[in-house]
C-alpha cells in the first residue's frame, strides 16, 4: 500500500514533527548506548581494580607468600578465595615474582604459570584492560604485591566476568527505551498540538496554495488602486502597497518602524494610528484628499485603507461652483426679464433715446466689471474665476471687491493650483459672511506679485476667527461651517462663526490651501480684519515666471484655445 504525504499545511507539519521526534529520539539512544557500554566496563575494571588494590593491601596475603608454597589448601589461597565470595568476583589470583600462581577459582591451575604477561604488574604499575584468560572474557585489574620493607613480590590480578558486565548494560536497555518512549509520547502529542492550531491559524490550506495565495495577495496589493497599510499589535508597519507609498510619501524600506518614524504628525498619523474613531475619515495628505477606514485584525493589529478623493473633491467644488452659477444665472434671468420689460414699455413709450441709453448702462457697467479683473489679473482662469464668483457672491447679497492694489502680470506656473487656493478662501468668505449678517457685507480679493512670488489675500467682513482656532482651522476636520442640529428650520448657516468640528465632508478646503501653501514652501495664514471680519493671507513662492504671457488664449467667443 503506497503510503500518501498529507497535503494540509497542518497535516504536513505534524507528519515532519513526529518523523524528526522519532530519529532524534533513536539517535539520542544510539549515542547514549554507545558511551554506556564503555563506562559499564569502565565501572568494572575499577571494580576489579578496587578488589586487587585491597587484597593487595592484606599483611597476611604478602607474609604466606613468603613464607609458604603454592598449594590448593594454603593460606593464600584461603584468603584469595574468601575475597572473591564476598566481592563476587570471577576470580583473583595471587602470583609470586615469577609468575606463579598462589592462587585460583580453578584448584589444578595453582603452582602453573599465569596465561597473560605479568611484567608490567611485577614492574610496579597497575593494569586494567579487557581480556580473555583460561576463564574467558573479563574486565581485569592487575596491581603490584609488595612486602613490609616495599620490595615487589608478586602481583595481584583480579577479574569480573563479562558477562555480569553485558548484563547490566542489557538491563539500563529498557530504562532507557522507557524514557526514549515517554519523551517521544510527550513529543507526539505537542506536534499534535502544534498540528491543530496550525490547521486552524491555516484554515486547512495546502503548501501549494500557500504560495498561490501569496502570489495572488502580492499581485492584489501592489495592483489595486486602493492604498493599504497593515501594522502590528505594537503599532509598527508590517505592509505598505504601492499605492499607499504613493498617496503618504512612505518609502518602501518603512516596514518595521513605527508610523510617527514614517509621517510626520497631524491627523494623518492620528487617523491612520486609530487615534480618530469613525468610518470614511477626510484627511489630507500631500495635497491630497483620502479617505481612511481602519479596521483591527485577530491578532492585535490592523489594516488601514486610503482612496484617493482628490478628483472627486475637486469635482464636487467645481459641481458646487456650477450649482452656484446656476442659482446665479436663474436670478439674472428674472433680472433680464425686469430690464426686458423696462425696456418695452420705453420703446412702447416712444422714449427711444432713453431705451437706447438704458441699454448702453447696463452694457458699459458689465463691460466694466470684467475688463477691470482682467486688466488687474493676466491669467485668464483666475479672471474667469473671480467673474464666475463675483455673480455667485452677488446672488447671496454679498458684494465682490477687487483690492486696488491687485495686480498680476506675471504668467502662472500652475494656474489650477491658485484657483483651488482663491476658490476655497472666497467660498469659506462667503459663508462666514452670510451667516454674519453683517449691515454692509462684502469680500475684498488681493492677488499681487512680489518677483516670482504670488500672495493672494482674501478679507471678509464676517465673525472673524478666535486667536485660539487660527491654527486649528487649517486642521483636516475643522470648517467654518457648522450644521444645524436635526430638525432644525434654520439650515446651515443658523449658526454663526467657525465650528470645532466638522460634519463629515467638510474641513477639507482650508487644509488644502495649507497644503498647497506648504508644497510651494509658503505658508497660509488668518489674521483680525480691522473693523471686524478676517483676512486670510496665502504666499506662494516661486508660483510665477515673471513671463507675462498669458498662460491660456482666449478666442473671441470667450472659448480657450
Amino acid at each position: 500500500m503506497r503510503i500518501r504525504w498529507p497535503r494540509r499545511v497542518s497535516g504536513q507539519v505534524l507528519a515532519a514533527q513526529l518523523s524528526i521526534t522519532a530519529g532524534v529520539m533513536v539517535l539520542a539512544t544510539v549515542l547514549f548506548l554507545a558511551p554506556l557500554s564503555s563506562e559499564i566496563d569502565n565501572q568494572a575494571m575499577h571494580q576489579a581494580l578496587a578488589i586487587a588494590q585491597t587484597t593487595a593491601a592484606d599483611p597476611d596475603i604478602a607474609r604466606d607468600l613468603a613464607a609458604t608454597k603454592p598449594t590448593p589448601s594454603g593460606p593464600v589461597q584461603r584468603a584469595a578465595e574468601r575475597i572473591r565470595r564476598s566481592t563476587g568476583a570471577l576470580y583473583i589470583v595471587v602470583m609470586d615474582s615469577h609468575g606463579v600462581r598462589w592462587s585460583h577459582t580453578t584448584i589444578a591451575r595453582i603452582g602453573e604459570h599465569v596465561s597473560t604477561d605479568p611484567r608490567e604488574a611485577l614492574s610496579g604499575r597497575e593494569v586494567l584492560q579487557i581480556d580473555v584468560g583460561t576463564l574467558g572474557r573479563s574486565a581485569r585489574a592487575k596491581v603490584p604485591l609488595r612486602a613490609r620493607d616495599g620490595r615487589i613480590i608478586g602481583a595481584v590480578s583480579v577479574g569480573i566476568g563479562y558477562g555480569s558486565v553485558r548484563d547490566q548494560l542489557l538491563a539500563a536497555v529498557p530504562r532507557l527505551l522507557l524514557y526514549a518512549g515517554a519523551a517521544l509520547a510527550v513529543g507526539v502529542l505537542a506536534a499534535i498540538a502544534v498540528s491543530r492550531r496550525l490547521r486552524r491559524r491555516t484554515h486547512g490550506v495546502a503548501f501549494a496554495d500557500i504560495s498561490a495565495l501569496l502570489d495572488e495577495r502580492e499581485a492584489m496589493l501592489h495592483g489595486i488602486r486602493e492604498g493599504v497599510v497593515a501594522f502590528d499589535r505594537q503599532g509598527r508597519i508590517r505592509l505598505v502597497n504601492d499605492e499607499a507609498g504613493r498617496l503618504l510619501g512612505i518609502h518602501p524600506d518603512a516596514t518595521g518602524r513605527t508610523l510617527e518614524e514614517s509621517l510626520p504628525p497631524g491627523r494623518t498619523t492620528d487617523v491612520l494610528a486609530g487615534r480618530v474613531d469613525g468610518a470614511d475619515l477626510l484627511t489630507v495628505s500631500g495635497g491630497r484628499v483620502l479617505v481612511a477606514n481602519r479596521m483591527p485584525t485577530k491578532d492585535g493589529g490592523a489594516v488601514t485603507t486610503l482612496r484617493d478623493r482628490t478628483e472627486l473633491e475637486l469635482l464636487g467644488r467645481e459641481l458646487d461652483s456650477t450649482r452656484g452659477l446656476l442659482d446665479a444665472l436663474r436670478a439674472q434671468d428674472h433680472e433680464h426679464a425686469n430690464r426686458l420689460h423696462t425696456l418695452l414699455g420705453l420703446l412702447e413709450l416712444g422714449l427711444h433715446e432713453r431705451a437706447a441709453q438704458f441699454v448702453a448702462e447696463l452694457t458699459n457697467a458689465r463691460r466694466a466689471s470684467a475688463e477691470q479683473i482682467s486688466e488687474r489679473v493676466h491669467d485668464p482662469m483666475l479672471s474667469a474665476l473671480l467673474v464666475g464668483k463675483s455673480a455667485i457672491v452677488a446672488e447671496r447679497g454679498v458684494a465682490l471687491r477687487i483690492s486696488p492694489a491687485t495686480l498680476l502680470p506675471g504668467r502662472v506656473v500652475d494656474p489650477r493650483d491658485l484657483v483651488t487656493v482663491l476658490g476655497n478662501l472666497i467660498d469659506n468668505a462667503l459663508d462666514a459672511v452670510a451667516a454674519h449678517r453683517s449691515p454692509t457685507p462684502f469680500i475684498e480679493v488681493e492677488l499681487r506679485a512680489e518677483g516670482t512670488t504670488a500672495v493672494l489675500r482674501v478679507s471678509d467682513t464676517g465673525p472673524g476667527v478666535p486667536p485660539g482656532m487660527r491654527e486649528q482651522i487649517f486642521t483636516e476636520g475643522w470648517s467654518t461651517k457648522r450644521s444645524a442640529p436635526p430638525g432644525s428650520a434654520d439650515g446651515p448657516d443658523a449658526h454663526e462663526g467657525y465650528a470645532a468640528v466638522s460634519p463629515r465632508g467638510r474641513g477639507i478646503g482650508l487644509a488644502l490651501v495649507r497644503r498647497l501653501a506648504e508644497r510651494y514652501g509658503g505658508m497660509a495664514r488668518v489674521t483680525a480684519r480691522a473693523g471686524g471680519g478676517a483676512v486670510f493671507t496665502v504666499v506662494l513662492p516661486e508660483a510665477l515666471t515673471g513671463d507675462d504671457t498669458p498662460t491660456h488664449e482666449f478666442t473671441a467667443a470667450g472659448e480657450s484655445r
